[in-house]
């Protein structure tokens, strides 16, 4: 389940990329599919090594293609181990509501990002978010869990003052906020009450079949109480002259993977 678009966010074979807080891996295996050098990172061990083991599985079974490449890594956010203009993409889904400094984070995906490089950034949607936070205080109130809701415009600010130009958004999982209102309704981790088992046997039949009716039903939802908001941007390029010849402090782009 894919939360960037990818028909939105161009990627390119050859392109590295760097799934920032990639937890279980999705977005990092779709790259990898497509051809890219991936470095999927998170804070996680236990979910590091279970992206390299797919990352291995993917390999031995011929999914991607000549030349992508892909390394899991443990690391921080705060302290990305890359040298500047490192990536040609970034990828940061369902992470920054969970770490206070999102300046700092948003500063070093810039700094590792290429001039002319993309970004794409997902957080939880205001509304939806809202009546999760409403309906349960064990959704968010969790070590780890989620410290803020971001509103569009504050999200695309924070960009802006990062350096970055937006250029596209959308909303995502349209089908996934009943799913959650209904977890927070009858307890986040009571998994077994009938509503919640059978909206999530749909939504999995959904992830697996996507049937024709669930598009449609999600396209149509998605603007209305959309999960997730979607941000796309690009790093510009630096204008002539902006620079006096002093490069201390900055480091040529390596071969990472």
């Amino acid at each position: 389940m894919l939360t960037v678009d990818f028909s939105r966010f161009p990627l390119a074979a050859g392109d590295r990329v760097l799934d920032l807080g990639c937890g279980a891996g999705r977005h990092a295996f779709e790259c990898y599919r497509r051809g890219a050098r991936v470095v999927a990172l998170d804070r996680s061990s236990e979910e590091i090594r279970e992206v390299a083991k797919w990352f291995a599985a993917m390999k031995e079974a011929g999914e991607a293609p000549a030349g992508a490449t892909a390394t899991a890594m443990e690391g921080d956010a705060l302290a990305l181990p890359f040298p500047d203009a490192s990536f040609d993409v970034v990828i940061i889904s369902e992470v920054m509501e969970h770490i206070p400094d999102d300046k700092g984070v948003l500063a070093e995906m810039v700094r590792v990002l290429k001039p002319g490089g993309r970004i794409a950034v997902t957080v939880p949607r205001y509304g939806p978010e809202k009546v999760c936070w409403a309906l349960s205080d064990a959704y968010h109130e969790v070590e780890g869990g989620h410290i803020r809701i971001y509103k569009a415009d504050e999200l695309l600010r924070k960009m802006e003052e990062a350096g970055l130009k937006p250029y596209g958004t959308h909303h995502a999982h349209g089908l996934h906020s009943p799913y959650w209102w209904l977890k927070c309704a009858f307890g986040v981790d009571n998994d077994k009450v009938l509503p919640v088992r059978a909206y999530h046997k749909l939504l999995v039949w959904d992830i697996m079949k996507k049937p024709l009716a669930t598009r449609l039903a999600e396209q149509a939802l998605n603007p209305v109480i959309g999960k997730s908001f979607v941000a796309y941007a690009t790093k510009p390029h630096a204008p002539a002259g902006a620079f006096d010849g002093d490069t201390e402090g900055t480091a040529p782009a390596e071969e990472l993977v």
